[in-house]
């Protein structure tokens, strides 16, 4: 039987070890409810409208979005590798830049969830009313004025490169009283709030000297991860309770599935983390930065500095272990999940600029958004997605007998 150990934790997240590495039967895994189409874009007449109080704008369809076409009959899939960030906010280590910049370099596209409230100054934090909590309380700090300024420059300048915003909800808030303890109706105030926030941050700054953002978040913003990957039955209810005045396609609040080809859950896409090769394939671990903290630290944001090197390309590995075992075989999508931290002196953050460029480059990859992702798969043949999820990770089919 393959046993989970799941920990939670306020700074961040998650843990998962496997400690028996088989995979389950693929047969096991339910094919989900059809495709969810996508709301068309507005036809656009070539000019800029702005929306609301100024906060954001309509500028056309975002440019240079990867094609979604069909696979052909035998075709091999790309090898998709999804590299998104919670919280997304641009502080003093200027980290959303700098991942900004790197995913230009490599011609990738990555997806960043934002955090609501890192567009809601602190003198004005009563605005937020969470879901069991007092209103202004947050599990996080409210950034700065001057952070907030700074993500929304970066917030723009990441989408009109084709990058992906989504959403990180807003209080981050986890554990008792979390997203896991949240009703449907709950879960929909938090979403409220968070388009809120986003479509009234001149209103609630008073910075009105600045651009509107580029793009309608409404339409743009089209899934999102739960703060600790709580509470995903209800969010995913509430989804689809807005889902009329919000463009939800998927969701990345699930953890701890093998690297498998993903299914949908109420309709909507089911990203999950994943489990990959941890400790040389000693044990299975989730694909996120703070999972590798746990295990290397103990859960101590500053570990034992000698051990550094060795953490760093402990987490490569683990990384690159997990994207071999696919693009030899069976071209599931990669899924990585990090925040914006420095947490053992940076080394989770240099891991990934060094995965990036490892795998970015190779032929066949697509470094793509959360929302391309869906693109692409809601245009394949529903029979061809089955096989796809028929296969082990590692294995490396006949393709002409699963891409019919």
């Amino acid at each position: 039987m393959t046993a989970f150990l799941v920990v939670t934790s306020m700074a961040a997240t998650y843990l998962a070890l496997n400690t028996d590495h088989t995979t389950p039967a693929a047969s096991a895994r339910a094919h989900g409810p059809g495709p969810a189409k996508a709301k068309k874009e507005p036809a656009w007449d070539g000019k800029v409208h702005v929306l609301g109080d100024g906060s954001t704008s309509y500028t056309g369809p975002q440019k240079g979005e990867l094609k979604a076409v069909p696979l052909k009959p035998g075709e091999k899939p790309p090898q998709f590798v999804v590299f998104s960030w919670d919280g997304a906010l641009q502080g003093d280590d200027q980290l959303f830049s700098h991942y900004r910049e790197l995913a230009k370099e490599y011609n990738a596209h990555m997806t960043f969830f934002l955090t609501g409230i890192y567009l809601l100054p602190k003198d004005k934090k009563n605005l937020y009313e969470p879901p069991m909590h007092s209103p202004g309380s947050a599990a996080i700090s409210y950034a700065t004025d001057d952070h907030i300024r700074t993500t929304l420059e970066e917030l723009g300048k990441a989408w009109k490169q084709g990058n992906e915003i989504g959403t990180h909800f807003n209080g981050h808030f986890c554990g008792d009283k979390g997203g896991k303890d949240w009703s449907v109706a709950e879960w929909e105030s938090e979403i409220n709030q968070f388009f809120s926030f986003m479509e009234k941050w001149k209103t609630n700054t008073g910075d009105t000297d600045m651009q509107a953002l580029p793009f309608d978040p409404a339409k743009a913003i089209s899934g999102g991860r739960a703060p600790c990957l709580e509470g995903q039955k209800n969010l995913l209810l509430a989804m689809k309770a807005t889902a009329k005045k919000y463009n939800w396609r998927y969701d990345a609040s699930s953890a701890g599935d093998f690297q498998i080809w993903p299914k949908k859950k109420e309709g909507i896409w089911d990203f999950p983390l994943q489990m990959l090769p941890y400790e040389g394939g000693k044990y299975q671990g989730l694909s996120m930065d703070f999972n590798f903290l746990y295990n290397q630290s103990e859960g101590e944001t500053e570990g034992d500095p000698a051990q550094y090197p060795q953490w760093e390309q402990q987490t490569v590995n683990s990384y690159m272990a997990g994207f071999n075992r696919v693009y030899y075989g069976s071209r599931a999508p990669l899924f990585v999940g990090n925040h914006f931290e420095d947490w053992n002196g940076g080394i989770y953050m240099r891991a990934i600029d060094q995965v990036i460029k490892n795998v970015c480059t190779k032929k066949g990859v697509r470094c793509v958004s959360f929302q391309e992702l869906s693109n692409w798969l809601d245009v394949q043949k529903p029979e061809t997605l089955e096989r796809l999820r028929g296969l082990d990770p590692a294995q490396s089919p006949d393709w002409s007998t699963v891409v019919k």
